[in-house]
């Protein structure tokens, strides 16, 4: 990996994880292009645009009382001229209202695309892995 040459994707990564852990929505949806399309791992089958993305966030944040955890790991760019995609695990989770760290791992793709000469998040997407026999996810897996 070029650091030097994705180094703004990776500034991108990390203003967004760090706007997730604070919980600041209007930061958190900043860095989305107005139509995104998202799939997330908990609500509709997909959304579309940043207005419909941003109610989400806004409720998956209500849920969380305390702390929050958005920690990205093993992240892999690639990037060419205007597009750029990453992938990586996110250990998600937050505290409840005992104060109690409650956290699961999921897996990100995201795709991203320069407009205005600023990097944007132009579609998104989560997923937990699951056990197709039982139809649990496997919130204990490791990476």
């Amino acid at each position: 990996m070029n650091s030097t040459a994705h180094a703004p994707i990776q500034q991108l990564l990390d203003s967004w994880a760090a706007a997730c852990r604070s919980k600041d929505v209007e930061r958190i949806i900043s860095h989305y292009a107005e139509d995104v399309v998202a799939y997330d791992a908990i609500g509709p089958l997909r959304f579309q645009g940043r207005a419909a993305y941003q109610a989400h966030w806004q409720a998956c944040m209500a849920m969380c009382p305390g702390h929050t955890l958005f920690e990205v790991h093993q992240p892999s760019i690639l990037l060419s001229g205007e597009l750029a995609v990453a992938h990586y695990l996110l250990n998600c989770g937050g505290t409840d209202d005992k104060g109690e760290l409650h956290t699961s791992w999921m897996r990100v793709s995201q795709f991203y695309r320069l407009q205005g000469g600023r990097w944007l998040i132009a579609h998104e997407h989560f997923s937990m892995p699951g056990d197709m026999e039982s139809g649990k996810i496997l919130f204990e897996l490791q990476p």
